[in-house]
């Protein structure tokens, strides 16, 4: 029987959804931090429970044959990317097996297609969003602490991304390759920007301090570059030093904004916008169509990769042209908008104000005049079902694409009630695809066939699109 502390000799088989390695001692689960399949290894238990074990890694023993080496520098400290050391191909092998587990453990599901994970044409440089954070404390690598006394500063000021497991460190990065380069010389101009004023960095043990974000949104298929440097006031001597710094050294960015907030959690969101330089928005095309973004909108993040998700919605659904389909989480409209030449009509359902103006203006600038965007609480929706039937036809067709928790058990209902020829769930969250899959599949559907889409290379995350077909 294992113990918390127990030294073990194992070899990890595979990777659990969320990027730990699988291993098992004695026909016992163990999870194992930072471990890539294939590799032979001694490893410390951490933690001991009734049906699993944790483990981290003290020695490996023979390396994993996909293992690689990552191209970043700051790989094994960063949070960033969790497989830049590991073959692609097995990444997405990983993905898919991930995604067929659960579905069938958790959500007791059989007998349906399932398709490999389909690659990202891009695996290095494809964020389009990238969201920095200022600290007082850097992560000190294991250079760093063997490299002598470390000098410490009056005001600490770094700009990175958080270290693995720490939400008040960041690695004060000098490269990152999710994101095209120039977002790492700008994040450098604004550290010194920073270091420079005197004036503190935000900390969220005692909620003092100025400096708090950095985010920088880099088209593909436009030229468009945002920067938003989010501080917890608005000064007008930093804004201006800001504008002229920034613009001087960087005129390729098209929109620069100083965002306030006063905010004590640590997302990087804005509730003021002061625009200092350059438009309101900037543009990003999906397909035929142009999205105009703002500083706190939401955009998929791979724009090449997502083109080929709305893709293969479009597959799945086989529109002939008359339909009317119901768009639940519709956010900003980029579905809906995707697939409104193809049918009779669209009506998306999303509870955030701002994204629905957001999505009314995309179909304003693409001439879009079948599209219908409602304000609601999708939990609430069953209550209000017969006034939205009154209001729009009944859907042949409902294209789901919940938050990453996933969808409230009412709207599970609604959908049922509504009993829509077919139903196309797209889920950043494999586990709470599963139970709802398993859900409507109690409740009269069957379950066609499932593709795993990677849209984020070198970490543990997978978007999946399944096709329900109404049995009757």
């Amino acid at each position: 029987m294992l113990k918390k502390g127990q030294e073990i000799t194992t070899t990890i088989q595979s990777l659990a959804y969320g990027g730990q390695g699988v291993a098992r001692v004695d026909d016992f689960v163990v999870f194992v931090r930072d471990a890539l399949p294939g590799q032979k290894i001694n490893a410390l238990v951490t933690k001991k429970r009734s049906s699993y074990a944790e483990a981290k890694i003290t020695e490996v023993i023979e390396q994993s044959p996909w293992a690689i080496t990552p191209l970043c520098g700051h790989f094994y400290d960063c949070g960033g990317c969790r497989f830049q050391n590991l073959d692609y191909q097995q990444q997405l092998n990983s993905k898919s097996q991930q995604v067929k587990d659960l579905l069938e453990r958790i959500g007791g599901l059989q007998h349906f297609e399932f398709y490999p994970t389909l690659p990202s044409a891009d695996i290095y440089y494809y964020r389009n969003k990238m969201e920095f954070s200022f600290a007082r404390k850097r992560w000190l690598t294991e250079a760093d602490m063997k490299s002598g006394p470390i000098e410490v500063s009056d005001n600490p000021v770094f700009l990175g991304l958080h270290a693995r497991g720490f939400f008040d460190k960041v690695v004060d990065i000098r490269e990152c390759h999710l994101i095209p380069p120039p977002a790492i010389e700008i994040l450098s101009s604004i550290r010194k920007i920073a270091e420079s004023s005197a004036l503190p960095v935000y900390s969220t043990f005692d909620h003092q301090g100025f400096w708090r974000f950095v985010i920088i949104r880099s088209c593909v298929f436009t030229p468009d570059l945002m920067v938003n440097v989010i501080t917890s006031e608005f000064r007008e001597e930093i804004a201006e030093k800001l504008k002229h710094e920034l613009i001087s050294a960087f005129p390729q960015i098209t929109s620069l904004f100083n965002g306030i907030t006063k905010s004590k959690s640590s997302v990087a969101f804005c509730e003021e916008e002061h625009l200092l330089s350059g438009n309101t928005t900037i543009s990003e095309r999906i397909g035929d169509f142009r999205f105009e973004i703002s500083p706190n909108s939401f955009f998929q993040t791979n724009s090449r990769q997502v083109r080929q998700l709305y893709d293969h919605v479009v597959k799945l659904a086989e529109f002939d042209g008359d339909e009317t389909v119901y768009d639940l989480y519709c956010g900003a409209g980029t579905i809906a908008i995707y697939i409104s030449r193809l049918v009779r009509q669209v009506v998306g359902f999303e509870a955030v104000a701002s994204a629905i103006r957001n999505a009314n203006d995309n179909c304003h600038l693409n001439g879009i005049e079948n599209c219908a965007f409602v304000l609601a609480d999708l939990k609430d929706m069953l209550t209000n079902l017969n006034q939205v039937i009154e209001t729009f036809p009944k859907p042949q067709i409902i294209i789901l694409d919940p938050p990453r928790g996933g969808m409230h058990p009412k709207t599970v209902k609604a959908v049922l009630t509504l009993r829509p020829e077919k139903i196309i769930h797209v889920s950043c969250n494999p586990s709470t695809l599963a139970r709802e899959l398993a859900e409507f599949c109690a409740g009269g559907y069957v379950l066609k066939s499932v593709q795993p889409v990677d849209m984020f290379p070198h970490t543990a995350h997978v978007e999946t699109v399944a096709l329900l077909l109404r049995s009757d």
